[in-house]
């Protein structure tokens, strides 16, 4: 049996970060930023939230939707580039505040492609007897990373969770039909945090630097980006033998709709067979998919037996790619 996604939730903050009040806030305006980026507002978690909460509210609801308890988790997994600190692991958050004691639990860095990743790992997992039903998460909370003077990435990245519980699907049709994988460590310093850790522990001299901030080459990341959703589109259909046009929805990563937009151009695939969320969400990382996807549910514009391709690209560079057969009758 196929590894399967019987559950779907998301969770996205009250609080909405439009593009007028970042003109007030920063050196940009409300017509740039929509032109450049296709986003007219973001979602911003209280001061009182951590990545772990908004994971958990979308843990809760994916579980509610695969119709199992908390008890019945074997694993879970956390995909973030933003956890709630650099040791121990957010799942181990997760786990504690939704009380799955028979759990197991670990992270995944694979910024803005760790739902890919922990995804594709959850498929591997579910191959052993031993795990029946591993609860998969993307949250981020980039709020708390990006600095509020830099308009060339404030105004990219907003907050928000989404989670699916995968479990073995009783149909040789539905579930995760391929999976795609890659990376290219040249551009690491093209996208990330540079200091905090080992490389660059935190000093006064880190903090005046701003270097505590997400920092981010945006005109190499929109090469690669442009270069790459095609590619892995492409190599990940290709291990099914599949083509873009058996897709009934294509789920890309939502960092510009520019980039969107050329994938969508090169595979040929709709605009109504393509679901984009950045105009109300922005970037939210490793969360983009997962909402994607649990929106696209609570919109309906999946039901059971519907190709979908799901597509994202971030920091390491990482990339990589989802072919699945939704299986649940929502």
């Amino acid at each position: 049996m196929k590894a399967q996604v019987m559950g779907i939730g998301h969770a996205l903050p009250r609080r909405i970060l439009d593009n007028k009040e970042l003109e007030q806030r920063v050196d940009t305006s409300e017509k740039w930023i929509l032109d450049r980026t296709g986003i007219r507002e973001r979602r911003i978690i209280d001061p009182e939230q951590t990545t772990s909460d908004i994971a958990c509210q979308a843990a809760k609801m994916a579980l509610e939707h695969a119709g199992i308890g908390i008890e019945d988790l074997d694993l879970i997994i956390v995909a973030t580039a933003t956890p709630d600190m650099l040791f121990p692991a957010t799942a181990c958050m997760v786990q504690e505040k939704l009380g799955a004691w028979n759990a197991a639990a670990f992270d995944i860095s694979a910024g803005c492609t760790g739902f890919v990743y922990a995804l594709t790992v959850a498929e591997k997992f579910l191959l052993s007897p031993q795990y029946q039903y591993v609860l998969v998460i993307g949250a981020e909370a980039l709020s708390r990373l990006v600095d509020y003077n830099d308009p060339t990435t404030c105004v990219l990245f907003g907050d928000g969770a989404g989670a699916a519980v995968l479990g073995r699907g009783q149909s040789e049709r539905a579930g995760i039909l391929a999976t795609y994988l890659g990376a290219d460590g040249r551009g690491a310093r093209h996208l990330c945090l540079p200091a905090g850790a080992a490389a660059r522990p935190a000093s006064r001299d880190t903090v005046e630097q701003g270097l505590h901030f997400l920092k981010m080459n945006g005109n190499e990341i929109f090469r690669f980006a442009t270069k790459i959703t095609a590619e892995v589109s492409e190599k990940t259909l290709a291990m099914t033998g599949f083509k873009a046009g058996d897709i009934d929805l294509f789920i890309p990563h939502q960092s510009n709709l520019r980039i969107i937009k050329a994938a969508m151009r090169w595979m040929e695939i709709p605009e109504e067979k393509t679901l984009v969320t950045l105009d109300r969400y922005g970037n939210i990382s490793a969360a983009c998919l997962p909402v994607g996807l649990s929106l696209a549910v609570q919109e309906g514009r999946l039901k059971a037996g519907d190709l979908v391709l799901m597509v994202a690209f971030g920091a390491g560079l990482t990339y990589g790619g989802v072919l699945l057969r939704w299986g649940c009758d929502n």
